[in-house]
């Protein structure tokens, strides 16, 4: 069923369009993304500093325990990254060579190169023109098109592999419709891996992204809702899931390694398997810890921006405001804004050059995985199979929005935007 879409709640602009003065561009620059970082933070690492104890230890343990409990899950496993999130995830549900993966074109490479780590390959899918997200129908006519089923699983129809997992991307910290991914890879036997590298802390039908019935990888890079820094958690309710990925974070040495330097510990340990060095550090925990506890205000600031932008926006007949359906709360990771490029004398780069003139920085979310040399070279993409992401990718731009901005910060945004509408306007 296709749910309604609103733009969200609306707040006033503290300078209403019909009232700004004569445009003048902000004297420093205000950067795409800052990390919002605080004393809190600052005193938890000072903390791990002088503890002696700076690699995965205690505040890795307490780390992944507050996580888990925070989104109502059984397993949390903190790791360098969600590419080893989404890399381990995968790994645990035993893909390899000859496997394929269905994924959306709209997202970053890491989703799909780590299918190639496992000498697996990734298809692609087409989005939906309402969220970008990975469109369901597009999903089951692809397989349906495109595989057989024979000797009990899903084969390629050109003689390639046979098709195992399906990764749904929320892009933009818009959830995805789970609902339908789940019947999905139900009836096709597939297994499903969630790549909430964005949706942090966004929710479905009043459910927490990440406690969803499947594994769920989310990021903590330094542009993230959530920082550590560099870091990942791979979320879970299955027990051999998150042991799988335990062993294999830390080198495939057996059960708590990490304490073989620790007073109970014991400097004998066995190598099971030829796992990786994913682990994440007491040092990035202890800043995860302060922004967890931290992670609603968070929120709250970047959706007052987002409503900020919708009321301002929704009056420019040259843009699209970000669309988002009654079912969701959206984690705001990004505002993408759509250009009516039909009504502008100019085209994205440059609009964006415009805005950077301005001060203001701006950056793009994201090229199509299909249009990538890597990927085009090896699978032979042609744009005809993506007409919803190669019509929409070109007139996409990504806003500032985080939770250090100040209303001054937002005033200046919009204000640039206006202005570079008016200069280029049809």
């Amino acid at each position: 069923m296709v749910s309604p879409l609103h733009r969200g709640p609306r707040l006033a602009s503290t300078r209403p369009l019909s009232s700004r003065p004569r445009y003048s561009p902000r004297s420093t620059f205000l950067p795409f993304a800052v990390p919002d970082l605080g004393d809190a933070e600052i005193a938890a690492v000072t903390r791990v500093l002088h503890s002696g104890w700076i690699t995965t230890g205690p505040e890795v343990q307490a780390f992944q325990q507050e996580f888990a409990a925070t989104l109502g899950v059984k397993h949390a496993v903190a790791l360098s990254s969600c590419t080893a999130a989404l890399h381990l995830g995968l790994e645990a549900a035993g893909l390899g060579p000859g496997d394929e993966v269905l994924t959306s074109t709209m997202t970053f490479t890491a989703t799909a190169e780590v299918v190639e780590y496992l000498g697996a390959r990734t298809r692609f899918v087409d989005v939906t023109v309402e969220d970008l997200n990975l469109d369901p129908a597009r999903v089951r006519e692809v397989i349906e098109s495109q595989y057989v089923r024979r000797d009990g699983a899903w084969h390629h129809r050109e003689g390639g592999g046979r098709l195992r997992a399906l990764v749904p991307v929320h892009y933009a910290g818009h959830p995805c419709d789970m609902v339908e991914m789940r019947a999905i890879a139900d009836a096709y036997d597939l297994f499903l891996l969630d790549d909430a590298a964005h949706a942090l802390p966004a929710s479905l039908d009043g459910r927490l992204i990440g406690s969803l019935p499947c594994p769920t990888a989310f990021s903590f890079y330094a542009t993230k809702t959530l920082t550590t820094g560099e870091g990942g958690m791979l979320t879970t309710n299955d027990d051999a899931i998150a042991a799988r990925v335990r062993l294999m974070a830390l080198h495939g040495i057996s059960r708590d390694a990490w304490k073989r330097y620790a007073s109970d510990g014991t400097w004998q340990y066995e190598v099971v398997e030829a796992g990786y060095k994913y682990n994440l550090t007491d040092l990035a925990a202890a800043l995860g810890r302060v922004q967890l506890q931290r992670m609603d205000e968070m929120w709250t600031a970047r959706a007052a921006i987002a409503a900020r932008y919708d009321a301002a926006f929704s009056g420019m007949p040259e843009v699209s405001c970000p669309m988002v359906s009654a079912r969701v709360r959206h984690a705001w990771h990004l505002y993408p804004l759509r250009l009516r490029l039909e009504t502008l004398a100019i085209d994205r780069a440059r609009f964006i050059q415009e805005l950077r003139d301005r001060q203001i920085g701006a950056s793009v979310h994201f090229i199509p995985l299909h249009t990538q040399p890597f990927y085009a070279r090896r699978y032979g993409y042609r744009a005809a199979g993506f007409p919803v992401a190669e019509a929409e990718f070109p007139r996409l731009i990504s806003l500032p929005i985080y939770s250090r901005m100040s209303a001054d910060d937002v005033d200046a945004v919009i204000e640039a935007v206006a202005d570079v509408i008016e200069g280029h306007r049809r």
